[in-house]
């Protein structure tokens, strides 16, 4: 079998992602959408990383190549619509609260008569990474200036903005790697001095952790909710210690901290969809409850 990752050269993850797995002996490329719609055929193995574009409005270019691997009977990790799930925060509201899992409040706002108190609340694009356009709001001064600056803004004029409720919390959270249904990886994020965002783009920082185990349930949960195989998903304790899920990440990067201890990440990731049968690793942990949770959604 051989395996494409879909994805561009310029995303650091997806091309280490590539190289480890290629290091595990994994007959694995990285390969525009393009490419792999003219290759690969049915009995290989398509892992779709396709990001948000740099300009906030949508996903990158390939979700139809995506979309028509999947019509051709190619197995596709991260399948069109899992992508949109997990980059479109409106769609990812909406699953999460159909599936009654925590999640902020969400709001589509395209008017600025919809963005009165009560404060704060916070603004992110509705396709958004890297913590860029997204402000939290404390009161009608903090929404003029978002406003202001993101005005001229392309995924602005396109998509409006989405208010979502602040979850109180102490500048950390928790991103829990899923692949094929369990988790695999984890680390911890915290705020950078003076910023309440927690990511690493913006100076935050991270440690290894091992998620307890309604982290794991709640992420392995999201995950199947999105139908995402290999997702990352963000999670932070509320001040009453219950976890809420804030974001999903079908292009998640990430490295060899997030291995638990005496294990490689990439080689669990891999085993996890599949792809190197012959590793000599833990088994799986038991799937038998998220199968009940899945068969209630």
């Amino acid at each position: 079998m051989r395996v494409g990752v879909i994805g561009s050269s310029a995303n650091d993850g997806t091309v280490g992602l590539v190289e480890r797995w290629q290091a595990l002996g994994v007959d694995v490329r990285l390969v525009t959408a393009g490419e792999a719609l003219a290759t690969l055929r049915r009995t290989d193995l398509a892992v779709a990383r396709l990001d948000i574009r740099p300009s906030l409005d949508g996903v990158e270019p390939g979700l139809l190549a995506v979309l028509r691997l999947e019509r051709r009977g190619i197995e596709v990790v991260n399948p069109a619509s899992a992508l949109l799930a997990a980059h479109d925060k409106l769609r990812t509201a909406r699953l999460l609260g159909a599936a009654h899992l925590p999640h902020p409040p969400t709001v589509h706002v395209r008017s600025s008569t919809q963005l009165a108190g009560p404060y704060p609340f916070v603004l992110k694009p509705r396709f958004g990474s890297w913590g860029a356009g997204v402000a939290l709001c404390r009161d009608h001064a903090d929404v003029d200036r978002y406003l202001e600056g993101a005005a001229g803004m392309t995924w602005f004029t396109r998509h409006g903005v989405l208010r979502q409720e602040l979850v109180p919390n102490e500048g950390r959270d928790l991103r829990v790697l899923v692949a094929g249904g369990r988790v695999v990886g984890a680390i911890e994020r915290r705020a950078a001095p003076g910023e309440w965002r927690t990511n690493i783009s913006l100076g935050g920082t991270s440690a290894s952790v091992e998620p307890p185990d309604d982290a794991r349930e709640l992420a392995t949960t999201a995950a199947l909710v999105a139908g995402a195989d290999l997702v990352g998903v963000d999670l932070m304790r509320d001040p009453d210690g219950s976890l809420v899920v804030i974001e999903l990440n079908a292009a998640v990067d990430f490295d060899s901290e997030y291995s638990f201890g005496g294990e490689d990440v990439y080689a669990a990731a891999a085993e996890a969809l599949d792809l190197t049968p012959a590793l000599d690793l833990p088994p799986p942990e038991p799937r038998s409850r998220l199968s009940v949770l899945g068969a209630s959604l």
